[in-house]
């Protein structure tokens, strides 16, 4: 069996169709599907379904899935250590880290964790949460630091992957201030949102809504479903969480963003909370490894910070490792 096989599953897998998968792969169609032909034949069993118009996994080729995304983050990984260990001295910890994390919180705690790195370079990669995943299951980075709650749906299951969790962080519903009475005279009152939760059902409140690939956005989503109160809501925007902030500020809408995000904006009254607290949505910043062994830096740096958030001296906000 040749590796390009399973690389050429996993790409149709994704794509949904041979022919942007063979765009992907710079093969012609005929090419990409006699490999897959082939992979078929060495299995001896059809992988996907070919009968409707929609490309879809037959129930063989779902399980097979995850074998093929193991099999070639092993080799990858087997790959990297073996040159990693051919030259120690210009190790590198790799890290990909969701867009807003990579701005508010990677910096300082990579700087609080620099005796961990053991004098290894860093190199970091900044994605949605889809993106910081698929480079985690690829083997292209050995950690992933991102927002967490358990309504998450993730592919980083518990038996292939790890966990622990740095700090708490909480979205907070925010809007920009409504606009000042101008009429004279008129006492000075504090500043309240223009868009406040719920809304109503013949007034929604414009809604900023997270990229689909988001986990911060599949977590408010989670939320907003299960919540007994509800709320009205129309979607105005779809976008990332850096500029979905700044959106807010501008006053076109009511969004969820992490406090460690918009701290200073709360503070200064440039952003103002667009509900009460049962609103908020308590979530994690946790780091995630794969459980097959990692270069001989990114091990170390993986045991020390697991022996910091074990050693930090409040109690209750002790790292929990999966």
């Amino acid at each position: 069996m040749d590796l390009i096989w399973l690389e050429d599953f996993l790409a149709i897998a994704e794509d949904g169709g041979f022919s942007r998968a063979a765009e992907r792969r710079h093969v012609t169609q005929p090419a990409l599907s006699r490999r897959i032909k082939a992979l078929e034949d060495w299995l001896g069993t059809p992988l996907f379904e070919r009968s409707s118009h929609t490309l879809t996994l037959t129930p063989a080729g779902d399980a097979f899935r995850s074998v093929a995304e193991d099999v070639l983050r092993r080799v990858v990984a087997g790959r990297d250590e073996a040159r990693e260990i051919a030259r120690l001295k210009a190790e590198t910890i790799h890290f990909a880290a969701t867009h807003s994390l990579s701005q508010t919180f990677f910096p300082n705690w990579i700087q609080r964790a620099d005796n961990a790195r053991a004098g290894a370079a860093v190199q970091l990669v900044a994605a949605n949460f889809a993106g910081c995943e698929k480079l985690l299951l690829e083997a292209q980075v050995h950690f992933m630091l991102a927002h967490y709650d358990i309504s998450l749906a993730t592919r980083l299951d518990v038996d292939r992957f790890q966990r622990v969790d740095l700090e708490t962080d909480m979205l907070i519903p925010i809007s920009a201030p409504a606009p000042r009475s101008q009429a004279r005279g008129s006492r000075r009152k504090p500043r309240e949102p223009r868009y406040t939760l719920p809304g109503s059902a013949k007034a929604p409140l414009p809604y900023l809504a997270y990229h689909p690939g988001s986990g911060v956005g599949r977590i408010v989503a989670s939320f907003l479903a299960a919540k007994a109160s509800p709320c009205w809501l129309t979607p105005s925007f779809a976008a990332p969480v850096m500029l979905l902030a700044g959106m807010a500020r501008e006053g076109r809408g009511i969004t969820w963003a992490p406090r460690s995000l918009v701290h200073e904006d709360l503070a200064s009254g440039r952003l103002l909370r667009a509900g009460p607290e049962d609103w908020d949505i308590a979530i994690r910043i946790s780091l995630f490894r794969s459980r097959a062994r990692l270069t001989p830096a990114a091990e170390t740096f993986w045991s020390e910070v697991q022996r910091l958030e074990k050693d930090k001296p409040s109690p209750g906000a002790a790292s929990r490792t999966r």
